[in-house]
């Protein structure tokens, strides 16, 4: 009977970038690096909030990824094909502003 059991066959969800099926390697390449850069600039920034002593370094570290993360963050959002590249864009994108905000509270530039 149909809908009432499912068949021994478990299935993972396939994760892909290209959910329209045509290649997009640069959006992809730089929908990953927006990502990973908006990620590092968020910790970096939550690490320097939370340390009782701030080197410059640090900070200036945390300001230029946050706005390399922004910056290249938008452009990649207007070039963009498909929804599951937009979604990591845009958690790119506001894990850089708040690493931005961060760095400059403690003294980015």
């Amino acid at each position: 009977m149909a809908g009432t059991a499912r068949s021994g066959h478990f299935h993972l969800p396939r994760i892909s970038l290209n959910s329209d099926g045509q290649s997009h390697p640069t959006i992809n390449v730089l929908t990953i690096s927006v990502f990973v850069v908006g990620l590092v600039s968020f910790v970096l920034g939550l690490i320097i909030r939370n340390m009782a002593t701030v080197t410059v370094g640090w900070t200036v570290v945390t300001t230029v990824s946050g706005l390399l993360s922004m910056l290249v963050g938008l452009y990649t959002q207007m070039i963009s094909a498909t929804r599951e590249q937009r979604v990591l864009i845009v958690t790119g994108i506001i894990g850089g502003f708040i690493g931005f905000a961060l760095g400059l509270s403690h003294g980015g530039f």
